[in-house]
């Protein structure tokens, strides 16, 4: 059965044709990081959701070259690293660190390249020249250059690929020099910012003058640099379908480039059923929840119940059920591999066949997860009854390893629990050795509201999930 995927550029499913004559080699490219604070829940559901349809496309055979860039330049960097002091790689360093950390955390897979904005300015700059030279840039008075829209369609492009815009509410000749504007904004934007004396040391030398290139032409000239002026796949948050990737469209394909064949978008992240603010108190990052307890495979799990292109509602509730449904999952596991004894088989293709059937109509994890239950249900009942052989509990490990390879959530050891709550494990059992038990109880009780209970084995004392 042929993959189809929901293309925003077609507003249609198709199914997925690789550019590539021979049908093997794709490239993908998400929009990575902005490296100005710690990422939170919902930049991961993008994240997870990329990590998820680079794995299946590579079950299905194809070799992927996935590319993540990271933003290490832009508005809201340059007045926090002006707030900071120090330099703008010192302050971004810091964390960059911290979001692949995360990221490693959520089980997801390193791209294979990582570009960053600051190290492509020559190729960023060749792209606004080769603009320049199709007619479709003016400089402002401050020496900033920009993207003319209007002469852009006038041109023969189609600037509103994505969505459709009403261009009798444009004001094309309005321009917009800061990398975060109006959603509903459609006007002419910065590919160039002059230097102001606001951006300290961050410059570099043009054509037009010193100054730093804009977002969106970052990501244009990154792209094109590391797949080339065609690729496949084009993935991000539906928040950066307009302006960013409607500009990148025009940037790209204003130079005369073919750019993206495929764009896929992940839903908006809810929290308790509000769109998530610092100011509501409902804003938490991937350190906030490990703090409370809960595991980055447990988060993984949560973010990928739910179709990538539905909004998905994070509540602590819903983290718990996860937490439950790894529990089960895990269990069955164990058991198989008791029963399984050292043996090895071919996988179950009637389980791969059925969980393969459901992610190839638009990675349809919530179909996916029904089949993993339904064979979790009655692998359970073929141990109780005693009826399932080596052979057959083997081919059942070796048909969910196929499958484990797309989801990314690889079983859980006894050091799967958050670094914190194995130092406070460490720490009761310190107490115990000095018969403090009075601490011993009260850590045990802080470990069991963070939802854990210390489970005694011949090998010492481990953490389990409640």
């Amino acid at each position: 059965m042929a993959l189809r995927l929901f293309n925003t550029l077609t507003r249609s499913t198709q199914d997925f044709v690789p550019l590539d004559p021979a049908g093997r080699r794709l490239g993908l490219y998400c929009c990575g990081p902005t490296v100005h604070d710690f990422a939170h829940i919902g930049n991961f559901r993008t994240f997870v959701f990329a990590d998820l349809v680079r794995r299946y496309l590579e079950f299905k055979g194809y070799e992927v070259q996935h590319v993540m860039n990271v933003t290490d330049v832009e508005d809201k960097i340059i007045h926090r690293v002006a707030q900071a002091g120090g330099t703008l790689k010192e302050y971004t360093a810091k964390y960059e660190a911290a979001f692949f950390e995360d990221l490693d955390a959520l089980g997801c897979l390193r791209p294979r390249q990582i570009p960053h904005a600051t190290e492509h300015i020559a190729a960023i700059i060749a792209l606004i020249e080769a603009l320049a030279d199709h007619g479709i840039t003016y400089r402002a008075g401050d020496g900033s250059v920009y993207f003319s829209i209007e002469k852009y369609r006038a041109g023969g492009g189609r600037y509103g690929q994505l969505l459709n815009l009403n261009f009798e509410q444009m004001r094309t000749s309005q321009r917009v020099a800061s990398d975060e504007y109006a959603k509903d904004a459609a006007a002419d934007f910065a590919l160039w910012k002059a230097r102001t004396p606001e951006d300290g040391a961050v410059f570099w030398a043009s054509p037009w003058g010193e100054g730093r290139p804009g977002w969106h032409i970052e990501c244009s000239a990154m792209s094109m640099e590391a797949l080339g002026p065609a690729f496949d796949v084009h993935l991000g948050g539906e928040d950066l379908i307009f302006p960013h990737h409607e500009n990148e469209i025009a940037q790209s394909q204003g130079a005369g480039r073919p750019f993206v064949k495929y764009w896929l978008h992940g839903a908006h992240l809810l929290v308790e059923g509000k769109k998530m603010s610092k100011s509501l108190g409902n804003y938490f990052t991937l350190r906030d929840l490990l703090g409370k307890g809960f595991t980055g495979r447990e988060m993984r799990c949560l973010l990928l119940t739910a179709h990538y292109r539905e909004p998905f509602n994070f509540t602590f509730e819903g983290l718990r059920g996860a937490r439950a449904a790894l529990a089960r999952l895990d269990e069955c596991l164990d058991k198989l591999r008791t029963t399984a004894a050292g043996a090895t088989a071919a996988p179950d293709d009637n389980f791969v066949g059925q969980f393969t059937a459901a992610m190839d109509e638009d990675l349809n994890v919530s179909a996916a997860w029904g089949a993993i239950f339904e064979w979790v249900r009655e692998n359970n009942r073929l141990l109780a009854a005693g009826q399932l052989s080596a052979l057959q509990a083997a081919a059942a490990l070796a048909a969910w390893d196929k499958i484990d390879a797309v989801l990314g959530l690889k079983q859980a050891g006894p050091s799967a629990a958050p670094a914190p709550l194995l130092a406070l494990l460490e720490e009761r059992q310190a107490a115990r050795k000095a018969k403090d038990f009075k601490r011993a109880d009260a850590i045990r009780d802080e470990l069991k509201s963070k939802g854990w209970t210390i489970e005694d084995t011949p090998k010492g004392a481990r953490l389990k999930p409640l």
